[in-house]
C-alpha cells in the first residue's frame, strides 16, 4: 500500500511538472507571436529633395552602414547606424535624358555595382568600397529600364530587371556580357488603369532561385536557377500590392518588402500572410527598398509622392 502511494504521489508530482512545463511553453510561444516584427523604427538620417537625394536602392554592410543609390543626384552613399551619410561615388553626368542611379548591390569582398540608367551611358557601375570613381564593365545595349541588381554569390554574376519590357538579365562583370536570362507574361508591367508602366522591379539570389517583384501585378516571384544556369518555371511565391524592392529576413523565405504606393513595408511569407509592419506613421514616404543587416532593417523612402522628407527609416527584427 505505501509502495502505491508513493507510486501515485512521484506520478502526481511528474503529472504538475509536465503540466508547468505546458504552460510556460504556452506562455512563451504566445509572447513570441505576440512580438513585433519590426520594432523601434525612426527616421535615421533625412535627404535633401531639392539636390535629388531620393533613394531608390539600398544594401547592406557587415558593420550595420547601409549603401544607398540617389536615384536623380546620380551619387552612391553610406549611411551609418548612428546617421553619418558619405558620398562614396557621383557617377557620370549626361548632356539631354534622364540620368538615374536605380540599384545596388554589395559583392562580398566590399566592391558596390549599380546600375545606371542614362541613355548611351546606361549600364552596370563597379565602386570600389571605400567609394572613387565609379567604372562601367557592363554595357546594357538591349535592356529599356536597368532597374533592380542582384548577386549571386556562387558564380559571381549579376541578375537584373528591365522594368520597362518586364524581363530579367543576367550579367558579367568580368567579361562585360550580358544577355536576357528570363521571359514570362507574369514578368510584364500591368495593363489596368492602375498600371504605372513597371513590370519587374526588384530582384534578389535566394536559395537557388532568382526573386522577383511585379510592382504593377503586386506579385512576389520565384524563378529557379537551373544545373546549368538557366531559368526555371516562374511562379508566383505571394500576391504583395504595390511591392517595389525587399529583402530576406534570414528566416527561410519570409522577406520584408517595401509597398511604395502604399507607404508600407510588409512582412510577407510566401504562400502563407503578408502582414503589414511599418506604415508613414514610421516615417516611411514612398518606400522604394529594404536592406537587413543582422537585426537592423534599413528602409528607403524616396518620396516620390509627396516631394516631402526622402530618408532612410532605421528598426530592429523583434525586440
Amino acid at each position: 500500500m505505501f509502495r502505491h502511494l508513493v507510486s501515485r504521489h512521484r506520478r502526481t508530482t511528474l503529472l504538475s511538472a509536465l503540466v508547468l512545463v505546458g504552460l510556460a511553453t504556452a506562455q512563451s510561444t504566445a509572447a513570441l507571436a505576440a512580438e513585433p516584427p519590426v520594432s523601434g523604427a525612426r527616421v535615421l538620417a533625412h535627404f535633401d529633395i531639392a539636390a535629388q537625394q531620393q533613394p531608390e536602392n539600398i544594401t547592406a554592410e557587415p558593420d550595420g552602414s547601409a549603401d544607398l543609390t540617389w536615384l536623380g543626384a546620380r551619387q552612391v552613399v553610406r549611411v551609418t547606424p548612428q546617421g553619418k551619410v558619405t558620398v562614396l561615388a557621383t557617377l557620370p553626368a549626361v548632356t539631354s535624358g534622364i540620368a538615374w542611379v536605380e540599384g545596388i548591390v554589395r559583392a562580398p569582398d566590399g566592391t558596390l555595382y549599380v546600375n545606371y540608367n542614362a541613355g548611351p551611358a546606361s549600364g552596370i557601375y563597379r565602386i570600389g568600397h571605400h567609394g572613387g570613381t565609379p567604372v562601367k564593365v557592363v554595357d546594357l545595349p538591349g535592356v529599356a529600364f536597368p532597374n533592380g541588381l542582384a548577386l549571386d554569390p556562387h558564380s559571381g554574376t549579376l541578375f537584373l530587371t528591365d522594368s520597362a519590357t518586364g524581363t530579367v538579365w543576367r550579367a558579367w562583370p568580368r567579361t562585360g556580357k550580358a544577355r536576357l536570362w528570363a521571359t514570362d507574361p507574369l514578368l510584364l508591367p500591368g495593363t489596368g488603369p492602375d498600371a504605372q508602366g513597371y513590370g519587374a522591379n526588384g530582384v534578389k539570389v535566394h536559395n537557388g532561385a532568382v526573386w522577383i517583384g511585379n510592382s504593377d501585378r503586386g506579385t512576389l516571384l520565384r524563378i529557379p536557377v537551373g544545373p546549368h544556369g538557366e531559368a526555371g518555371k516562374v511562379t508566383v511565391a505571394a500576391q504583395v500590392t504595390s511591392i517595389d524592392d525587399f529583402a530576406f529576413t534570414g528566416h527561410g523565405d519570409t522577406v520584408l518588402a517595401a509597398q511604395s504606393n502604399l507607404d508600407r513595408v510588409a512582412l510577407v511569407t510566401p504562400g502563407k500572410t503578408v502582414q503589414t509592419v511599418l506604415t508613414a506613421a514610421d516615417g516611411l514616404s514612398t518606400p522604394t527598398s529594404v536592406a537587413v543587416s543582422g537585426r537592423l532593417v534599413y528602409v528607403a523612402s524616396a518620396a516620390y509622392s509627396s516631394g516631402v522628407d526622402p530618408n532612410v527609416v532605421l528598426g530592429h527584427l523583434g525586440h
